[in-house]
Parts: C-alpha cells; sequence; structure tokens
C-alpha cells in the first residue's frame, strides 16, 4: 500500500513539474489557468494538450505546448528548423476559420522552454483514439484507454474531413500536405477537426487561374518534426516531386483505412529507404485489390480503393466524397444538419426538431449528449423554437443518469422554467414532470419546478388548467408534503372555486379526490371536507365528484372519517345534496348508499361506544357498592365500639369526678321545663339545693386504708350483664313522688316500669335517693291498693301529670328510725324508691351473704369496699359504682330484717338499669 501511495505520489510529482516547467514563463499563463495532461496531437505528436480555463471569463480551453527539451539533442539549426515548421503550422491554422477547422482561442506564444498556443476544448486526437499514447502521461485517462468509436461517429468524422479537406481544396487553394490521425482532433463535443498545417502549400496562382502547388523534395536529412508523415502521404510526393489537392485525398483514404484497422496504416514506410519503400508501395497499390480492404465497410470500400489509386485524377475530390451513399446514415445526416443549424431559418428548425425525436433513440448515448444536447440547448435563446427544441432535451434527459442531468441539462433548463410564453413550454413540462421531480434536487424542485406548476395552475388558459389538474396525481408521491399541504392544495380549491370553467370544477375535485391518500388524515377532516361545502356548483358532475372525495375518505384505511364529523358536518351536507332534482336515478342511488354505509357505520360505532360506557357505569356501581357495604360495616363497628367507650368513660368521668357537671342533653331538657314548674316543683328544688348546700359544707369522707377480705367464692364478670342492658341505659328516667302523711302517694309516672300509669316521663329534676327506683309499687301482707279498674287515673283535682293514690294501712309496717342517718337522706329515700332488678343480679349466689347487722357496724369505707373488686378486675364499672351506692343506702336506712324491704316481698320489676348520669347524681347527692 505504501508502495503505491509512493507511486501516484511520484507520478503527480513529475506530472506536476512537467506542466511548470513546460509552460512556466510563457505569456499564456497569464490569461490561462493549465490544468492537467489529457491528450497529444500534431505531427509526431509533438504537442502536449492540457486542459486549461481562462481566467477572466472561466471559460473551458485547451492548451498546446510543445517542450523545447524534445529537440534537445538536435543541432541548433535543426532546432530552429523544427520551430520555424511548428510555428509555421499554428500560424496558419490561426488564421483559418472553419467549422471544420480546429478553431485557436489563444495565438502561439513563445517561451524559452516551450511553444504554447490554446484552442477550443479537446479530447484527443484520433491518434490517442485509435491507440497511439506517445507523448501521453503515464496514467493515461481511462477516457482515452477505453475509447471506442460508434459508426456514426467514424461515419461522421471522415465526413467533416472530407468537409475540411474540401474548404481548403476550394476556397482557400491549398493542400494540406499532412493529414494523418495526429492532424485530426476530436474536441470535447467529439468533433473532427484539422490541425497541422506545418507542410501546407498554397497555390502559387492567382485565384483565378488553375492553382499550381510547387512541391519541395524528399529531405532525408532533415529532423523527423520537419517532415510529414510517409506513411499516409502520396507516392506523388516522393515518386515525382509534385503534389496536387488528389495528394490530400490520397492521405484521407489511408487515414480511412486506418480508422477501421485500429490505427494501423496501409503501408509500412522505411525512411531510411524511402524511395525503395515507395516504389513498392507503388506496385501493391496497382494490384490492390477488395481483398485488402476487407476490414474497410463494404459501402465505402470501392471508394477507399478509388482514393488509394496510383493515379491522382482517378481519385475522388473532397466535394465529391462528401456526397458518397456512405454519408447518408440518418445519424451522420443528423449530424451534420446541427452542424449547419445556424444556417437555417425557424421553420427548417422546427421541422427538423418535430423530426429529431424518432432519430435521437438511434444514437449512441455519448453523441446525443456530447454532440446533439448543446447544439439542441443552444436554441433557447429562442422563444419560439423552446417548445420544438424541449421535448428533445427531456428525452435526453431520461437517458442520462442523475448526475449528467444536474451537470449537463439543468443548468440549461434554469431559464427555461421561468418562461411564461408561449404556453407549449409549460404543457410540455407537465407532461414530464415525473422526469423533473425524480432527477432534479429537491432544493431546484422547490425553487424552480414547483413554482411552474403553481403558474400552471393560475394560468389564464383552461386548457393548461385542465392539463395540470389531470398531471398533478401522476406526480403527487413525489411532491414533499409541506409543499403539496401549503401550495398545491389551496391552489387546486382556488381554482375550482374561481373557475367559470365546469370542466375545470369537475378535474379539481377530480385531482383532490386522487390526491388524498397522500395527504394527512387531519388535514383532509379540517380542511379538505369543509372546502367541499363551499362550492357554489350544483351539476351533476360537480355533485358525484364531491360525493367521490366523501366517499374515498370515508372508505379509505388511511383516512376515515370520525363519527362525530359523520353526524355533525358530513350527512348534514349530503342528505340535501342526495335530493337536487339534476340527480338521474343511478347517481341518487350512489348518494343514498353513501349515506346508508355512513349511517350504518355511525350506528355501530355509537352503540359500540355506549355499551362500553354501561359496562363501565355497571362495574363502577357493583364496586361502589361494595365499598359502601365495606365502609357501613366498619362505621358500624367503629361507632358501635366508640359508643361503647363513650358510655363507659362517661360513666366513669361522672362516678370519678363526682358529678362536676352534668349531661348536657339533660341540661338543655331542665333548662326548657324550667319555665313551666308547678308551685311544688319549685318548692321541691329548693329543698334540693338547701340539701346540696348542706351537703357540700360538711367535710369529705377520707378513705382509710385497710386489707380487703378475700370473698369465698370468684367474683362474677358483670360485663355481659351490663352490655345487654346497655340499650336502656340512656331511657331511663325517674320523678320524684311526694309521700302525705295518710298514706296517700302522689307520683308521676315513668315510662318503662310496667305499671298501670302511662303518663309522660317527667325529667324535670332527678331526685337522688338512696339508689331505689320511688316509683315502684310495693305488695306485701296488709299492703292494699284499692283502685277502681275503671278509674281515670288521668284525670281528677290533682296537678297534671300526677296521680293521687289512697292506700290502705298497713298494720305490720314498721316506722323508719332515723337514728343512723340524717334527715335529709330519710327525706331521700321517701322521695324515691328502689329499682330491685339490679339489686337481683348484684345480690346473687355469686356474693357470700353479709348481715345487716355486720353493714351497719362496718365504717362506710370499709362495708362498701367489700363489693368494690379490686383494680383491673372485670366487671368494675358504672353500674357497680351505683349498686355499691344503693347497698350503701339501704344500709344507711337500718332496713335489715324489715320485712317491707325484703327483696323476695317487691313484685318484680322491668330488667332495667338507671342511667349512668342518675347513678352519677345519686353518688353526688351521698358524698357530697
Amino acid at each position: 500500500m505504501e508502495s503505491m501511495l509512493n507511486k501516484l505520489k511520484s507520478t503527480v510529482t513529475k506530472v506536476t513539474a512537467d506542466v511548470t516547467s513546460a509552460v512556466m514563463g510563457n505569456p499564456v499563463t497569464r490569461e490561462f489557468d493549465v490544468g492537467r495532461h489529457i491528450a497529444s496531437g500534431g505531427n509526431g505528436l509533438a504537442w502536449k494538450i492540457f486542459h486549461g480555463t481562462k481566467k477572466s471569463t472561466k471559460q473551458e480551453v485547451a492548451v498546446f505546448v510543445f517542450d523545447k527539451k524534445l529537440i534537445d539533442k538536435y543541432q541548433k539549426f535543426e532546432k530552429d528548423q523544427i520551430i520555424d515548421s511548428l510555428k509555421r503550422g499554428v500560424q496558419q491554422l490561426t488564421r483559418l476559420r472553419h467549422p471544420r477547422l480546429l478553431t485557436v482561442q489563444h495565438p502561439l506564444e513563445e517561451s524559452r522552454d516551450c511553444l504554447a498556443f490554446c484552442t477550443e476544448p479537446v479530447f484527443a486526437s484520433l491518434a490517442n483514439v485509435l491507440g497511439n499514447w506517445e507523448n501521453l502521461p503515464p496514467s493515461i485517462s481511462p477516457d482515452i484507454k477505453d475509447y471506442k468509436l460508434y459508426d456514426v461517429e467514424t461515419k461522421y468524422g471522415l465526413l467533416q474531413v472530407s468537409e475540411g479537406l474540401s474548404f481548403l481544396h476550394s476556397s482557400v487553394k491549398m493542400v494540406h500536405g499532412n493529414v494523418t490521425p495526429e492532424n485530426i482532433i476530436l474536441n470535447k463535443s467529439g468533433a473532427w477537426k484539422i490541425m497541422g498545417f506545418d507542410f501546407c502549400i498554397s497555390s502559387s496562382n492567382p485565384s483565378e487561374q488553375e492553382p499550381n502547388f510547387p512541391c519541395k523534395e524528399w529531405d532525408p536529412n532533415l529532423p523527423s518534426l520537419c517532415l510529414p508523415n510517409p506513411e499516409y502521404l502520396a507516392p506523388e510526393y516522393i515518386l515525382s516531386v509534385s503534389c496536387e489537392t488528389a495528394s490530400d485525398m490520397y492521405s484521407l483514404g489511408a487515414v480511412i483505412y486506418a480508422v477501421f484497422n485500429k490505427g494501423k496504416p496501409i503501408f509500412e514506410v522505411n525512411k531510411q529507404d524511402i524511395y525503395k519503400s515507395f516504389s513498392r508501395q507503388l506496385d501493391q497499390l496497382s494490384r490492390l485489390g477488395s481483398s485488402s480492404l476487407t476490414s474497410i465497410p463494404e459501402e465505402v470500400r470501392e471508394h477507399v480503393k478509388l482514393l488509394l489509386n496510383v493515379t491522382p485524377t482517378v481519385r475522388p475530390d473532397a466535394d465529391q466524397m462528401t456526397k458518397i451513399p456512405f454519408f447518408d446514415d440518418v445519424g451522420a445526416v443528423t449530424l451534420q444538419y446541427f452542424d449547419t443549424l445556424f444556417q437555417r431559418d425557424n421553420l427548417q428548425k422546427s421541422q427538423f426538431f418535430k423530426g429529431l425525436p424518432k432519430v435521437l433513440p438511434k444514437l449512441p448515448k455519448r453523441v446525443t449528449v456530447q454532440r446533439v444536447l448543446p447544439c439542441l440547448t443552444s436554441e433557447f435563446v429562442n422563444p419560439d423554437m423552446v417548445p420544438f427544441v424541449l421535448p428533445n432535451v427531456l428525452l435526453i434527459a431520461e437517458e442520462c443518469t442523475k448526475e449528467e442531468y444536474v451537470k449537463l441539462i439543468l443548468p440549461e433548463l434554469g431559464p427555461v422554467f421561468k418562461q411564461q410564453e408561449p404556453v407549449q413550454i409549460l404543457l410540455i413540462f407537465l407532461q414530464k414532470m415525473d422526469l423533473l421531480l425524480t432527477k432534479t434536487p429537491p432544493d431546484e424542485i422547490k425553487n424552480s419546478v414547483l413554482p411552474m406548476v403553481y403558474r400552471a395552475l393560475e394560468a389564464p388558459s383552461i386548457q393548461i388548467q385542465e392539463l395540470c389538474l389531470n398531471i398533478i396525481p401522476t406526480f403527487a408521491n413525489l411532491i414533499d408534503y409541506p409543499s403539496m399541504k401549503n401550495a398545491l392544495i389551496p391552489r387546486i380549491k382556488n381554482a375550482c372555486l374561481q373557475t367559470s370553467s365546469l370542466a375545470v370544477r369537475v378535474n379539481s375535485l377530480v385531482c383532490l379526490g386522487k390526491i388524498l391518500e397522500y395527504l394527512d388524515k387531519w388535514f383532509v377532516l379540517d380542511d379538505i371536507l369543509p372546502f367541499l361545502q363551499q362550492i357554489p356548483s350544483k351539476e351533476p358532475a360537480v355533485l358525484m365528484g364531491i360525493l367521490g372525495i366523501y366517499k374515498c375518505t370515508f372508505t379509505h384505511k388511511k383516512l376515515g372519517i370520525t363519527k362525530e364529523q359523520l353526524a355533525g358536518k358530513v350527512l348534514p351536507h349530503l342528505i340535501p345534496l342526495s335530493i337536487e332534482n339534476n340527480l338521474n336515478l343511478n347517481q341518487f342511488s350512489s348518494f343514498i348508499a353513501v349515506i346508508k354505509e355512513m349511517l350504518s357505520r355511525l350506528e355501530s360505532e355509537h352503540r359500540t361506544k355506549l355499551e362500553q360506557l354501561h359496562m363501565m357505569q355497571e362495574q363502577q356501581r357493583s364496586l361502589e357498592i361494595g365499598n359502601q357495604m365495606n365502609a357501613s360495616e366498619e362505621t358500624s363497628v367503629t361507632h358501635t365500639g366508640s359508643q361503647i367507650d363513650k358510655v363507659f368513660n362517661n360513666m366513669g368521668t361522672d362516678l370519678l369526678t363526682g358529678g362536676e357537671s352534668e349531661n348536657k342533653e339533660d341540661g338543655l331538657q331542665n333548662k326548657q321545663r324550667r319555665a313551666s314548674l308547678t308551685l311544688e316543683e319549685k318548692q321541691k328544688l329548693a329543698k334540693e339545693q338547701e340539701q346540696a348546700q348542706k351537703l357540700k359544707s360538711q367535710q369529705p369522707l377520707k378513705p382509710q386504708v385497710h386489707t380487703p377480705i378475700a370473698p369465698s367464692k370468684q367474683t362474677k364478670d358483670l360485663t355481659d350483664t351490663l352490655m345487654d342492658n346497655i340499650t336502656s341505659l340512656t331511657s331511663l328516667s325517674a320523678s320524684t313522688p311526694k309521700l302525705s302523711a295518710s298514706s296517700t302517694f302522689t307520683s308521676v309516672p315513668s315510662a318503662g316500669l310496667n305499671m298501670m300509669f302511662s303518663t309522660p316521663i317527667d325529667n324535670t329534676k332527678r331526685n337522688l335517693t338512696n339508689g331505689l327506683n320511688a316509683n315502684l309499687g310495693f305488695q306485701t301482707s296488709g299492703f292494699s291498693m284499692p283502685v277502681n279498674p275503671n278509674q281515670n287515673f288521668f284525670s281528677g283535682s290533682s296537678t297534671a301529670g300526677v296521680t293521687t293514690m289512697t292506700l290502705g294501712a298497713a298494720p305490720t309496717l314498721s316506722s323508719y328510725s332515723p337514728l343512723s342517718v340524717p334527715p335529709a337522706a330519710v327525706k331521700q329515700a321517701q322521695q324515691r324508691p328502689a329499682d330491685m332488678s339490679a339489686l337481683n343480679n348484684l345480690f346473687g349466689p355469686q356474693k357470700p351473704k353479709v348481715s345487716m347487722n355486720q353493714l351497719s357496724q362496718q365504717k362506710p369505707n370499709q362495708w362498701l369496699n367489700q363489693f368494690v373488686p379490686p383494680q383491673g378486675s372485670p366487671g368494675m364499672g358504672s353500674a357497680t359504682m351505683g349498686v355499691q351506692a344503693n347497698v350503701m343506702g339501704q344500709a344507711a336506712f337500718g332496713m335489715q330484717g324489715n320485712p317491707f324491704f325484703n327483696p323476695q316481698n317487691f313484685a318484680q320489676p322491668p330488667a332495667t338499669m338507671t342511667s349512668s348520669s342518675s347513678a352519677s347524681n345519686d353518688l353526688k347527692d351521698l358524698f357530697g
């Protein structure tokens, strides 16, 4: 790899050095930049041909350079002869101007190291093309190395050389004297040009006389560059020292032979013994048959034989050779016509260009690109010829690669894109729009091609608009989406709305329908469909176009119409159109079919949506019900627990704090009832207040530390009993009856006592007693209640809500002894009888029986603690404390041995308990 790079480096360095050394200091370099070495040409291929560019105009040229180092081996006078010969040829070429002669752009310039002049751009010499690579760079260009002449190129090239000789012979009266492949140059377009006038001979006679061309005798002592190439030289030059125009025709025949024989001349000449060689050549030419010319095409073979004839007068002249049938080839004639195109008028040109599309496919691509295309593009400056030239240019563009199109054709089409007249230009471009969009770069499409389409849509010609609308769908897939959305679609809509032509309006709708698939769904729904409602025309063709767009959008997989659009915009627009009077039966059927299909889809989609919503609602409702049930269960459990905790907490708080506050609800009720208190109630309230004041003034009881007596049996857990009676705790209340001296009880009935009293409960004030309910009736021996069954207990002269009962005397009823309790306690005991149901439960077999005498002998705290369970024992609560208070009340009254207070003598009371507030109030009254 490194060796290859070094070799390449050395080659480039050598070439650069050659160019620098050869051209440096030559005046040509002042105006032209010299590039790479591309070919060689001239007599003996002594001229190196370089690619060049004119500095001022950047025009491409070919720079011919003769390096004087090639003749360093010669003597000075020989050098001078060679230089003079080369100068003469270039100077003569510079003076001559003809399409078949190489055009000189800059005359010969001489420097100390070289000779140089500039010509039109050159590809190579014919000798290089035929395989003679002398004086070429070491790395021969593949373009030359692989170059193959096509038949049409060969034919037309030989025709061009013949025309050039005809010009020299007839017009200039000159014999070229050295017509060889080295002196035939192929320019960049492929045209064959004549150069190398080093040995040309002009006529010595005046122009009106027969030309006479003096000839010099062959001097073998001269350098080879000072002598013509003998292999292409006519025999008479050497043998008879004469020449004429026919001598050049012999050279032409030899060139034709070499062209068809891979560059080999017909005879090889020994330059050391040239006379002998020509004598032998003369004999061979006299016996030359067709068998020796087998490589030459048959249609020109006889003409070549005539050109190589020994007798000059037999040889055809140049003008005759241009007319032989061999050059009547279609391609050659076409190329020849292009060369004379500048001489034709517009009518002749138009006729020629019309028939050219039939010929172009027969020509090789290289010929059309190098020879035909430049001639065609040169006609773009003539607006009248553009409609005739443009189809041929686009036809050639189809055969070119994208790179060739961008480099050779697109720059020439730029000005044509902007031409609006004649209108045929737009039509031609629209017909070849797919070609333009395929091969033109995106930037040029946006800057040149699409603006031309927009102009066509806005053109005043209805024909152009129709054609443009018909062609747009064929290349819509090649247009970028932003250009289509922002520029093309708005112009199509304007053309549809603003035109007065029905054909344009219908074609606009058809065009939109065909390019819908290249658009975005939401752009169609938001821009295209609303546009349809703006079309004012109601012709059947327009209505069917509108229906077609709706149907295409509705049925297309990528697009589709939402059910909201269907219900809100599409169907309200289509249904009125379907009953237009202009529609026939088939058109009406088409409308109805589309409408039914839309309604069906609308129904199915919305039904599906509603079903899904219904299912979701049902699922949500079921979840909510489940959550509510779970929440209610949790709330009920929590509420029950909190209620129980609240009840016990309130009861315990009331007992432990000594009744510092009353129940708020009872206080509110008491406040409401104070306004309606009777005189007796007020008196009773005053006495209670006095009693409470006395209790407060007493010193508090101090508990004494003692060791509790262990019960004989396990204390019963009262939790279950208390839980069963919770519901009745808050519903019990009692009123205080007044016992008269005549054994008459005035009682306020209380609900829930199962007595024969059913008056409402009086909650004016809870009078505290010893814990026994005062409303209970007592039935003992000797205790009678003579009550009339028909008596109305709720009427009479007594106070409202109060019943007066007269009881019979009880002979066995002992009088209360107030020895062990204060009078206030006796009064409270008279006012509130006890609820014995709680006592029945408490004083059961679980408790050890203690006699009343033992209780009376104990101190208050000692006998109270007997009924108080140890700290932390179950069942210790407010109810237990209330029971203890009841026991204290019994002991205080000294009811031991009294049959009236025996629990067995009482009627069974309801299974209820006093409220926590009542028990709290009882303790408050007892303990101050």
